[in-house]
């Protein structure tokens, strides 16, 4: 959308504020926001869900779980599935709103995508975000964003909102109350950065509050995070709603404040704009009492009305009055998307590549994969995420008008190849035993059954959103959503034993939102796929890849930590220790980390440097060198990229800046700086380029403040992480580049 549009609709939205009195005013900034026929305004809920399709509102496309669509490493892809997303919505919208329904989740204001940092495995609703890493986040962020909002010069195809702004990444249990503590260090280098990229680059049209404290001030009420990040230094123009319910959390659970009326208060002068809830009713009182001002309610209210015109969902006609909903007799592209494009076999065709991408091979000795159905008599299915809808969507879902599990998915692929399926769920999720008034592991004889008659077994455990996910929407065992460990839960690692005792050729198949400890799997087991939630279509993508017609070409967007790694306190916010940037032990399974079933080769071909990037020693051109200084031209390295096995595939070329030689106090040991991810047929090679500048090499000190520190700095090339762990996986090393900056 251009310039001279968004100030129009900003001028548009000032003046129908200016025809309201405060209590229209005042109810419009819930997220419930009544009708005001006399202005011709509708009613509109703000609230509505897209974080991996359109959600709670009936049939959309149920794409894989944010954490299953970084995996796949790949930009232009999740571009592609947010504008399916947004095409939906506007579906769906347009024919609710004819019929006047426009009740909650109805709207075009999504509430996504979830840029928070996985920083603890732990945490519920990891599996909502993009991973552990504020690059890879970034990068994913602003590509979903774009996808939402569209590229139309003159309307928006929807709103999309960042969240949860700031520092917030559990525990679920006391968000309501906790104080998330982080150094200005901490808080500029990885917890900000995805939110930064958003705004200024995506040009974001909303950013959500978290419920916690950031370094004492209520995230909802924060002059720190709303006023002077947000809007002074990074220029945001968009509105500002509240997490639901946070605003009461003000007073009820941080005590920062003795009463609502002081919550709504603080939250509005401090830059809060929409209140998911209805606190925003003492607003009223708030003005009267001081506590803030009509005129700061005026620049909230416009703020959130500026996104409806935007949209196109509110305008005025040609005599001056104010419309507002569905109108098929508009110039907005958008209004003639009808209902044909929900869950299209576009969309399906979408999101089974999505769901292909996502998969990650973390185990695969002996080439045991890709399995021939036509050598198989028998192959048994076990476990209780084989047959279990729930553990392909995650949270915040949509209904699918098709869904297949990992056992539909296999039985499917072998129908015609004369090999008979068994099947076990194996044992309950969590529970000790699967009948109610069964004894503990009461399917363990008929999962050595299912061994006995079998040539091969997939075991397919894990997790689902009953068990990970947000507190209060969850209900889990655990209570919270979160995790309390990072084992299988329940028996799964009994029945995980009893299938490698039976002595067959068995695949573990893991569906998981989060990082689990596989220690004593990975040692049982000679082929592990991480599935993650796939999706409505994950059966179907994960037999594709089991039976070899998709080459699994997914990376690890967290670290899978091992049994004996330590774990900093839930409750710490300090990086130390945590994430593949921070920690010194060694995982069991690296972050960026993901096998393939054919082979790759980087050469870098050519690096392009400013002009003084080399320098004569002893008489000659140093070529093993590069200098750089502040704001000197980016550094180009071209990759040659090559397939030398026989399978189509495709390899991320990952680009680290390693920092440890300069010894600085709180530093990263090395960060993801760029990514291109490149499809290649068998013994095809193709090159790519990719670029790093200052800001690669830059990192933020003690005092918040970004430095260009001079140094000896190392780039690594490659289809994986630099670190040994990631070496003696897949027994590749990185291409190194040395980097001075002076």
């Amino acid at each position: 959308m251009n310039k001279t549009r968004e100030a129009e609709c900003r001028k548009k939205a000032k003046d129908l504020v200016s025809k309201m009195t405060l209590t229209e005013k005042v109810y419009q900034l819930r997220h419930t926001a009544p009708a005001i026929p006399r202005l011709g305004l509708s009613a509109y809920n703000y609230w509505n869900e897209a974080l991996h399709g359109v959600a709670r509102a009936g049939e959309a496309t149920v794409f894989p779980q944010a954490i299953g669509m970084a995996a796949a490493f790949d930009e232009e892809l999740l571009g592609l599935v947010a504008d399916v997303i947004s095409t939906e919505g506007r579906a769906k919208f347009n024919i609710q709103d004819k019929y006047g329904d426009n009740g909650i989740y109805k709207g075009l204001t999504f509430w996504a995508p979830n840029i928070n940092i996985f920083r603890d495995p732990r945490w519920g609703r990891g599996h909502e975000t993009y991973g552990e890493d504020p690059y890879l986040t970034s990068r994913l962020g602003v590509s979903f964003v774009k996808g939402i909002q569209g590229d139309d010069d003159k309307y928006m195809k929807a709103a999309a909102c960042a969240k949860h702004f700031a520092v917030h990444s559990g525990p679920e249990s006391i968000r309501h109350s906790f104080n998330a503590e982080c150094s200005k260090q901490d808080l500029r280098e990885t917890y900000l950065p995805a939110f930064k990229a958003l705004v200024t680059e995506a040009k974001v049209e909303a950013v959500m509050g978290a419920y916690n404290r950031t370094n004492g001030e209520a995230c909802c009420a924060s002059k720190t995070l709303l006023q002077d990040i947000l809007r002074k230094e990074w220029g945001f123009e968009g509105h500002v709603t509240s997490d639901c319910w946070a605003i009461r959390d003000i007073n009820e659970g941080h005590g920062i404040t003795s009463s609502p009326v002081e919550s709504v208060g603080l939250a509005m002068t401090n830059g809060c704009d929409i209140n998911c809830g209805n606190l925003f009713e003492y607003l009223l009182q708030a003005v009267g009492k001081g506590y803030t001002t009509e005129e700061r309610i005026d620049e909230a209210l416009t703020n959130v009305l500026t996104t409806r015109f935007k949209l196109g969902i509110l305008d005025e006609d040609e005599n001056g009055n104010f419309v507002s909903g569905y109108n098929t007799e508009s110039d907005n592209p958008y209004a003639s998307i009808d209902y044909t494009h929900v869950d299209s076999y576009t969309s399906k065709d979408i999101n089974l590549r999505m769901s292909e991408e996502s998969i990650v091979l973390l185990k695969n000795d002996g080439g045991m994969l890709p399995l021939n159905k036509n050598n198989i008599r028998a192959i048994g299915v076990i476990g209780p995420n084989a047959d279990n809808r729930k553990a392909l969507v995650g949270n915040y879902e949509g209904t699918a008008s098709e869904y297949v599990t990992v056992l539909e998915g296999i039985r499917r692929e072998v129908e015609n190849s004369g090999t008979r399926v068994y099947a076990s769920n194996g044992c309950d999720l969590y529970k000790p035993k699967v009948e109610p008034l069964g004894e503990k592991s009461d399917r363990l004889a008929e999962v050595k059954a299912v061994c006995d008659v079998s040539d091969v077994i997939v075991a397919v455990m894990g997790l689902d959103a009953t068990l990970e996910g947000e507190e209060g929407d969850t209900g889990n065992a655990y209570g919270s959503g979160d995790k309390p460990n990072l084992l299988l839960p329940g028996l799964q690692q009994e029945v995980l034993d009893a299938i490698a005792a039976s002595g067959k050729p068995a695949v573990l198949v893991v569906l998981a939102g989060s990082a689990i400890a596989l220690d004593k799997a990975s040692s049982q087991f000679k082929a592990i796929i991480q599935g993650w939630y796939p999706g409505a279509l994950g059966g179907t993508a994960i037999a594709n890849v089991i039976f070899g017609k998709k080459n699994p070409e997914g990376h690890l967007p967290l670290t899978f930590y091992s049994e004996k790694n330590t774990l900093p306190e839930f409750t710490d916010y300090n990086m130390k220790g945590r994430t593949y940037r921070y920690m010194t032990e060694e995982p069991l399974y690296p972050f960026g980390y993901g096998l393939s079933y054919t082979d790759f080769e980087e050469t870098v071909t050519k690096i392009v440097a400013g002009p003084d990037a080399y320098r004569q020693v002893n008489g000659e051109l140093d070529r093993n060198n590069i200098y750089y200084k502040s704001g000197a031209d980016s550094i180009d390295i071209t990759v040659k990229v090559a397939n030398k096995g026989n399978m189509a595939g495709a390899a991320t070329v990952q680009a680290y800046v390693d920092y440890t030689a300069l010894n600085l106090k709180g530093a990263p040991v090395r960060q993801l700086k760029a990514l291109k991810k490149v499809h290649l047929a068998a013994g095809e090679e193709k090159e790519v380029t990719i670029s790093l500048d200052e800001n690669a090499f830059g990192l933020f000190d003690e005092n918040g403040e970004w430095k260009l520190n001079p140094g000896n700095y190392k780039v690594y090339i490659g289809n994986q992480q630099p670190d040994r762990r990631s070496e003696e996986l897949t027994g590749k090393k990185c291409m190194g580049i040395s980097v001075i900056v002076e």
